[in-house]
């Protein structure tokens, strides 16, 4: 089952759409909320799973809600605003639906949730630690990928996603990943040269003053990270 809370301040609009989630077999309600505030509550009292949320609310709107969240949680947004869609969208929501809300479409939006909550799920019980073993487990679509670490050339930043690159004619993986994440949690092989590159050290084939070379693949270096870069190749002259 998928917990979720409800959020709108038109009693109307709640209790339709607590209406529409008690038809969904696989939602249990955990509670209603009127605004961001009770919401909030909620969340810190119980394990919750998925979000439907209206924007316009008074005190804090859904949109401003979705920025406090530290751990969150899966959104669907539901609004009578079709202008703030890519709004939503940016804040990674799972979909934006737009009032009154077709059973029909509320039931995609609840079965894409349904299986964005089973990918969760999966990488929870594979349990993997990337700095105790050799390889980690990422979201990359609608899949869970598993990354050997010896395996990855380079990985190059796309705002709110990663690129990474494999040796051999592995397919590069897009994931959903941030810098911070990689430098706090990947082994330190991989060093970050240039605010959009991180590279695995091992693989590097040549360094000069403006770039790293991996699988003839030239890399810009940022003038920030070039000491560290530095120091890193000369521990090893002779």
């Amino acid at each position: 089952m998928i917990n979720c809370i409800a959020v709108d301040d038109e009693p109307f609009a709640l209790s339709l759409l607590a209406d529409n989630i008690s038809k969904i077999p696989f939602l249990n309600l955990k509670a209603v909320c009127d605004d961001g505030f009770s919401a909030n509550t909620v969340l810190n009292e119980n394990d919750i799973d998925l979000i439907f949320i209206d924007i316009q609310m008074p005190g804090i709107t859904g949109l401003q809600f979705i920025k406090t969240l530290v751990k969150k949680p899966l959104v669907i947004i539901v609004s009578a605003y079709k202008e703030y869609a890519m709004d939503g969208f940016a804040l990674n929501v799972v979909d934006y639906l737009t009032k009154p809300v077709p059973l029909d479409r509320f039931m995609q939006a609840c079965n894409k949730a349904k299986e964005l909550c089973e990918l969760r799920a999966l990488k929870q019980s594979l349990n993997i630690s990337a700095t105790a073993h050799n390889h980690t487990f990422l979201n990359s679509g609608y899949s869970v990928l598993k990354i050997v670490f010896d395996e990855v050339l380079y990985v190059e930043g796309l705002k709110d996603y990663v690129k990474i690159y494999f040796s051999g004619n592995k397919k590069p993986a897009i994931a959903r990943l941030s810098f911070k994440s990689i430098e706090s949690k990947w082994p330190s092989d991989f060093m970050r040269i240039h605010k959009s590159f991180i590279v695995n050290k091992q693989k590097i084939d040549s360094v000069s003053k403006m770039a790293v070379v991996i699988n003839e693949k030239e890399l810009p270096i940022g003038e920030v990270y070039r000491p560290a870069l530095l120091n890193f190749i000369e521990s090893f002259e002779m």
